[in-house]
């Protein structure tokens, strides 16, 4: 059974940083494209950032380019988003996703999900 786990989500002030991590089992973990998408109140979901773990190639929404940065860690089997200069608009839930196509999952069609973990950025 694959599981995707995050964690590291929470309460921070406007220009603070939050890391997070997806820990992923049951999977071939260098196989597959893992990444993040986040949905805020009353708004579509968005893909913001994944990375291939197979080769490192990474791709970020203009929304967080240059203030989020993707990581695998594949020893670990584990991803982590870090986010920096967080505003207001970066309040969500944020969603581990994965899949073996990279283009899929890119455009919001990967095969599993993760639980999400809450992130609040306040004013």
């Amino acid at each position: 059974e694959v599981q995707l786990v995050e964690s590291g989500g929470g309460l921070v002030q406007t220009g603070g940083s939050l890391r997070l991590s997806c820990a992923a089992s049951g999977l071939t973990f260098g196989n597959y494209t893992i990444g993040w998408f986040r949905q805020a109140p009353a708004k579509e979901r968005e893909g913001i950032s994944f990375i291939s773990t197979s080769n490192g190639g990474a791709y970020y929404a203009d929304s967080v380019k240059g203030r989020f940065t993707i990581s695998s860690d594949n020893a670990k089997n584990t991803v982590y988003l870090q986010m920096s200069s967080l505003k207001p608009e970066d309040t969500a839930v944020y969603y581990c996703a994965a899949g073996r196509n990279f283009w899929r999952v890119r455009t919001g069609f990967p095969t599993y999900w993760g639980q999400g973990t809450q992130v609040t950025v306040s004013s």
